[in-house]
């Protein structure tokens, strides 16, 4: 399997479009690729179709379409991966904005399990975020489309409007000249999402399915830009703690060139999960 194309074939960025990455591939810029259609078998992945814009040689990820890619690993018990943890009430922006990025991937896991409570839920969840960051009013109709389309079992339109809510949330936060803050959302999201990718192909362990998690370039680059806010951050433990498991996950994810074997999946799943805990609970 061609690692350049699935270094970019993102199960972490399945939550919310994170921060824009150099990949390493000679594709000439503003190409976009293809979506790929569902499917639920376990038919080999063309990772050439990878969902994603390139412009001037950086991957741009459209986060709805991941996991329609992973549909491709067969059709695991989705249920099992939603998460019915409650949301504390956070105080600090970056705490907020890490939270809002898991919670935005929580959003696709329940998508993905048609699962139209914890939906719901995601929405209510969302907002109340956008509004602790100062963004609600930017993000209400997007909630208010969450809700509808869930209602009404309109899958795909709530991807739509995860991926908008996101966007908007990312934009707002550059607008705001607050880039830290959006490079938290991308962690959020991208750990909540690994840790779930990780848990699904645990499970069922092979070779090509492990190779999806081969992203340690990226992985690096979050690694960076956190160690960067520690200098300025209310809560650097809390940074730095994410920081170091980054650094991990990269190590995992390299492996020396070699495959990514059962027990480095094992244990990301275990450093992730750990992560997450510290994102989604108060100390």
């Amino acid at each position: 399997m061609n690692r350049v194309r699935s270094t970019f074939l993102t199960a972490l960025l399945l939550a919310g479009g994170a921060s824009a990455v150099t990949a390493q591939t000679s594709k000439p810029a503003a190409t976009p690729t293809a979506a790929v259609p569902a499917d639920k078998g376990g038919g080999e992945l063309d990772l050439t179709k990878f969902p994603g814009q390139v412009i001037d040689e950086v991957i741009v990820p459209v986060p709805s379409e991941i996991f329609t890619v992973l549909d491709k690993l067969g059709d695991p018990d989705w249920k099992a991966e939603v998460s019915t943890t409650p949301k504390p009430n956070f105080s600090e922006r970056t705490d907020v904005a890490l939270l809002l990025g898991a919670t935005v991937a929580d959003g696709f896991i329940a998508v993905q399990a048609e699962d139209k409570t914890s939906v719901t839920d995601v929405g209510r969840n969302v907002l109340s975020l956008a509004q602790a960051l100062g963004v609600k009013d930017d993000v209400i109709r997007h909630c208010q489309a969450i809700d509808d389309a869930a209602n009404t079992a309109k899958w795909d339109v709530v991807r739509q409007e995860l991926d908008a809510t996101q966007a908007t949330v990312r934009a707002k936060m550059q607008q705001m000249q607050d880039g830290a803050l959006a490079e938290c959302i991308s962690v959020g999201g991208w750990l909540r999402g690994t840790q779930v990718i990780t848990a699904v192909i645990g499970k069922q362990w092979t070779a090509e399915r492990a190779e999806l998690l081969y992203q340690p370039d990226l992985a690096e680059y979050f690694n960076d830009a956190l160690e960067e806010m520690l200098v300025k951050a209310k809560n650097p433990a809390k940074l730095k703690d994410i920081a170091d498991g980054l650094s991990r996950i990269r190590e995992l994810m390299d492996n020396g060139g070699g495959d990514i074997t059962s027990a480095a999946v094992t244990e990301m799943n275990t450093v992730t999960a750990g992560l997450v805990k510290k994102i989604i609970t108060k100390p």
